[in-house]
């Protein structure tokens, strides 16, 4: 692939994937619906083992710059099966990722019709916002085939824009806001229980998620160690415009109105503050920056099941590049498959519970891949110190755990099945379906396609 990347297409990449305008403007109210006044402090609880996971990213991709990312790094360390787990686990949860993501611009769509007086469809209706987001979609994807740094120098522009309001609206939020500050806000021992407060990390931690999209384009990158730059300034800028939006949100809304609102959280937040046509600013922001996200989930996933296709865990199809060197076939099957896992999602009625269903799918599964991509650098680093052995393992550790232990409430939650957000096995179906099927097309490439990854020597055996 041509190197023609810097560390500004990184932070841009890394950032537009992490999408803080979508994930303060909708998930916010998810948490506030799990963790109360707590979303704060949680947002900084979940920074602290993501801290020592992109340390663990940066120090890997100097041993081993590789667009896989944590596949490569899980398998050469860890062992295949657990690395295919590290690569099958992100491409499933962006899938799922971009499905809700479209109906989210299609709802955004409807709600900007709505204040230019096309009324008539729903903004909360999981149907009707699914296929007018199939549009945007099936733009995005032909602009990320184009080349990654064409997508990069797009979204720079919508950055600039949806940063710029989204920091004078919370601002002016904690300016005018009528809800009364109060510093247990800011109380990590303020939680009403632990399971409350696991289930609200692992949905914080999908507010992180997407930082280390960085390292994907790491082979387009005139140097390894702008992919770690990148990744790091939107680690930290994500965690600044989180807290600001959290604090501002609490301080307009009250907690009911917070967690009632979902996919219309940002303008509903908006107009509290200001009248037309000031109001609908926050919303073209939000609708650029789940452009954003979605054509940014196509473009490291593509890379993703490049990097697996080179050691043929996955067909010779996703390897394929067009003139540019971008794998324009994979992105568009990638696209087709999330277009059709969110038709599926019609089975749920509302938006905000399609959402809620999706983010706590995408929770446990990054939780289980950044924890295997972390212990994978504290066991290849090993005996070199706090940075680069215990605090990756502590990270890693902890993110499994949570996730493991939420696995357990979720089973233990509801006695039966039923498609409702509020049943603990509907939660947990997604992410074992996604694991099991994972284990299956791991199970095809080492015995059907004969994968060398399936071969290759632990870094043990070879160091």
């Amino acid at each position: 692939m041509p190197k023609s990347l810097g560390v500004i297409d990184g932070v841009v990449i890394a950032a537009s994937s992490t999408a803080a305008t979508t994930s303060i403007a909708i998930g916010t109210g998810v948490l506030a619906a799990t963790v109360g006044r707590q979303v704060p402090i949680l947002l900084v609880l979940a920074f602290l083992p993501m801290l020592g996971i992109a340390g663990a990213y940066a120090r890997l991709n100097r041993s081993e710059p590789n667009c896989g990312a944590g596949y490569t790094w899980v398998g050469s360390t860890l062992g295949p099966w657990l690395g295919f787990l590290a690569g099958w686990i992100p491409v499933a949860g962006t899938v799922i990722f971009l499905a809700y993501t479209t109906a989210i611009c299609g709802s955004l769509l409807i709600q900007t019709a709505d204040k230019l007086g096309l009324h008539g469809l729903d903004p909360n209706s999981t149907a009707q916002c699914t296929l007018i987001g199939l549009v945007v979609l099936a733009a995005v994807t032909w602009t990320a085939i184009r080349g990654v740094e064409h997508a990069a120098s797009f979204q720079k522009y919508l950055l600039i824009f949806e940063y710029a309001v989204l920091i004078v609206f919370c601002g002016w939020g904690l300016i005018v806001g009528d809800q009364p500050f109060s510093l247990s806000w800011l109380n990590p021992f303020a939680f009403d229980s632990f399971s409350g407060l696991a289930q609200g990390l692992v949905l914080a931690v999908f507010f992180y998620w997407g930082w280390d999209a960085a390292f994907s384009v790491t082979e387009e990158t005139r140097n390894p160690e702008d992919a770690a730059r990148g990744g790091y300034i939107a680690l930290f800028t994500m965690l600044g415009l989180f807290v600001l939006g959290s604090i501002a949100f609490q301080r307009v809304l009250p907690t009911e109105e917070l967690a009632a609102n979902g996919a219309q959280g940002l303008s509903y937040y908006a107009a509290k503050l200001a009248g037309e046509p000031w109001a609908s600013l926050p919303l073209l922001a939000l609708m650029f920056s789940a452009i954003a996200s979605v054509q940014s989930g196509v473009i490291p996933t593509a890379r993703l099941t490049l990097a697996m296709s080179r050691d043929r865990t996955l067909g010779p199809f996703w390897a394929r590049l067009n003139e540019r060197g971008a794998p324009a076939a994979g992105t568009v099957v990638i696209a087709v498959v999330a277009g059709f896992v969110a038709l599926l999602e019609f089975a749920i009625p509302t938006l905000n519970q399609a959402i809620l269903a999706a983010v706590n799918t995408i929770g446990l599964l990054v939780a289980v891949y950044y924890g295997l991509t972390a212990i994978a650098a504290a066991v290849r680093f090993r005996g070199e110190g706090l940075r680069a052995t215990w605090i990756p393992l502590l990270s890693g550790t902890a993110l499994l755990a949570l996730g493991g232990y939420l696995a357990v409430y979720y089973a233990t939650l509801s006695d039966g099945f039923a498609i409702s957000v509020e049943n603990g096995w509907f939660n947990l179906a997604a992410p074992v379906i996604i694991v099991v099927i994972g284990l299956v097309a791991a199970a095809s490439a080492k015995w059907r396609r004969r994968s060398p990854y399936f071969r290759k020597a632990r870094l043990e055996e070879t160091v």
